[in-house]
């Protein structure tokens, strides 16, 4: 889903990102509810960059990659980290492009989550490439999704990927010879 989003740019750097576990949910320009094999997700489009709220029986995570106005906790380039029963990964990169490689990328990404049913872009105003894009997936019972914060002004595309699961214990074969 494609959205123009009515409000100013406000994380305009890259480098101002801030990420977050266990947030409140923060007011959304735009999201996208999904069902992934019995959890339930939503994609929220914020006018600082991205939140994701993930609801199971077991509980709720929230992921927020965003500038949080105060937060001390820089965008990590990798996280992992077990949430009661949830395995939680999350991996971050600043891609930066040269002027035409970067307007090629974008349209790429645009065109790609614009038109997938679990996907969501909000477009800033002032620039077509200046955009958070979100997409969810479910892969072998885990949700995964991937974020894309573009800053044409810098040629910079922060990518952000997160996969989140129910922890398994381990099988061990009793009897077996």
């Amino acid at each position: 889903m494609l959205t123009t989003l009515k409000t100013a740019y406000s994380d305009t750097r890259a480098a101002d990102l801030a990420w977050a576990l266990g947030r409140e949910p923060l007011p959304a320009l735009a999201t996208l509810d999904l069902e992934l094999t019995g959890v339930k997700l939503q994609l929220r489009l914020l006018g600082a960059s991205h939140q994701v709220l993930v609801e199971e029986e077991r509980g709720l995570c929230s992921e927020t990659v965003a500038c949080i106005p105060g937060s001390r906790t820089p965008l990590p380039l990798g996280v992992a980290k077990r949430i009661g029963d949830w395995e939680y990964e999350f991996a971050a990169r600043v891609e930066v492009l040269a002027p035409g490689s970067f307007a090629g990328r974008a349209q790429e990404l645009l065109a790609l989550v614009s038109d997938h049913p679990q996907g969501l872009v909000g477009v800033f105003p002032g620039s077509p490439y200046a955009f958070t894009a979100m997409l969810a997936q479910c892969h072998e019972g885990q949700v995964h999704w991937r974020t894309w914060h573009a800053y044409p002004q810098d040629g910079q595309l922060v990518a952000t990927r997160t996969k989140v699961g129910v922890r398994m214990l381990a099988r061990t074969n009793i009897g077996r010879v």
